[in-house]
């Protein structure tokens, strides 16, 4: 990125009060010029405690939805309006209610990175780090998690709870292989392996660490 280009975004943030927040996912360059970097969860707790005006969110919708609900007296912007999840779009409101009731109505925990429509028909949210706890939270025996199946078996192996799959996962973490994993250590043989919840099973059983996005950055 030109220095002229980040000298007028910079100049643009000020002039409308904005704050420019930067998921830890997006290239180096755009988290360079973010005032802050981190999780999607993370990142609209800490623009909520902001005084800004106006908030740009370098991420995907549901980050973005987030932050407008949890900062209602901002301004939330998000720069590429159609970027998208596509773990968030494996999930949709109708058919997590249709997937309910064939359940028996068991409370349903979703994961934070979708939709807030498919948020407004759980029962409960959860993120990747608390996902453990939020299930031992709940008195039933039996629980629906999505969309994300990976963090569902994750937790299914920390509780005696039966927990029920949705067939949801990040394209991004679910294709890693652990001939992928086995290359990069023999590359890096001093390297710790961390892994996210979201990768599958046998990945996370290879690793040094299973941990949330903030949990890898701390």
């Amino acid at each position: 990125m030109k220095a002229r280009t980040k000298d007028r975004i910079r100049q643009l943030a000020k002039e409308r009060n904005a704050i420019i927040l930067a998921h830890n996912y997006q290239p180096g360059e755009i988290q360079d010029m973010a005032d802050l970097c981190g999780d999607s969860l993370e990142l609209s707790i800490r623009a909520s405690k902001t005084d800004a005006d106006l908030i740009v969110f370098c991420g995907v919708h549901f980050m973005a939805e987030t932050a407008a609900i949890l900062c209602p007296d901002k301004q939330v912007v998000l720069p590429v309006e159609d970027a998208g999840c596509p773990m968030a779009d494996m999930v949709t409101p109708d058919s997590l209610s249709a997937r309910k009731r064939e359940l028996g109505n068991i409370p349903v925990i979703t994961y934070v990175n979708s939709s807030a429509a498919v948020k407004a028909v759980s029962d409960v949210c959860c993120t990747s780090a608390n996902a453990v706890r939020v299930v031992n939270s709940l008195e039933a025996d039996e629980v629906l998690m999505c969309p994300d199946k990976n963090l569902a078996r994750y937790a299914a192996a920390r509780t005696p709870k039966k927990i029920h799959l949705w067939e949801g996962f990040c394209p991004f973490h679910n294709d890693l292989t652990l001939e992928e994993i086995e290359a990069a250590k023999a590359s890096h043989p001093r390297a710790l392996f961390i892994a996210h919840p979201e990768c599958p099973p046998g990945v996370l059983e290879r690793a040094d660490a299973v941990k949330s996005t903030s949990g890898m950055i701390k």
